[in-house]
């Protein structure tokens, strides 16, 4: 599939944290496990915060390790049902709580100047969908990277361009999701997208 470019968004927000969407899961095969740890360390290195599931889990669990590692104040967001399964990732530089999974998505949003999304399941689709439907509606202006490791993505982007050619999604809302298909390319049009310089 042929990607354009996406156009720089026209917003003055500094980018100082980066949420990222990701699966708990341990089955995962291995690129998209160094995909998570790879952007873990971009995003430490970069100087932004990481803001996450909150779990220690699979993907989850890499990516948190990993921006710590290199740096990052990392802050989970994850429902009070998996702290009580003992999921929480106490390592963490600020654990918030939420209600459920409806409020952990809002927090989500409201913690973070930028999103990406890397391979994962229904969860991360949930997210990612919840986050762009925000953006489409004019609620931020915030970067949305849909990180397509392996053409992950490429069935679902199929399915959104179909979508819109039966007229049942408008043509501009793909141009809310960029997609990179490498971590450095991701990392690389967030910082063409941080306007921290001009604050």
């Amino acid at each position: 599939m042929t990607e354009t470019i996406s156009p720089k968004l026209q917003t003055h927000r500094p980018i100082r944290s980066v949420v990222v969407f990701c699966a708990a899961s341990h089955t995962t095969a291995t690129q998209f496990t160094e995909a998570a740890a790879e952007l873990g360390r971009a995003i430490g290195h970069a100087g932004w915060s990481l803001v996450y599931g909150g779990n220690y889990t699979g993907l989850m669990g890499v990516l948190a390790d990993a921006a710590r590692d290199a740096g990052a104040r990392v802050v989970g967001i994850t429902p009070q049902f998996f702290i009580d399964k003992g999921l929480g990732d106490d390592r963490c530089d600020e654990l918030i709580v939420s209600a459920n999974m409806r409020d952990r998505k809002t927090l989500l949003e409201q913690h973070g100047d930028a999103f990406v999304a890397i391979p994962g399941g229904i969860g991360t689709l949930d997210e990612l969908f919840d986050t762009l439907v925000s953006r489409s509606l004019g609620f931020h202006e915030k970067p949305i990277v849909l990180l397509n490791i392996d053409n992950f993505y490429d069935p679902l982007l199929k399915m959104i361009d179909y979508a819109a050619e039966h007229q049942f999604i408008k043509p501009a809302v793909r141009k809310f999701l960029h997609v990179a298909p490498t971590v450095d390319q991701a990392i690389q049009f967030l910082t063409d997208n941080d306007y921290r310089d001009e604050m």
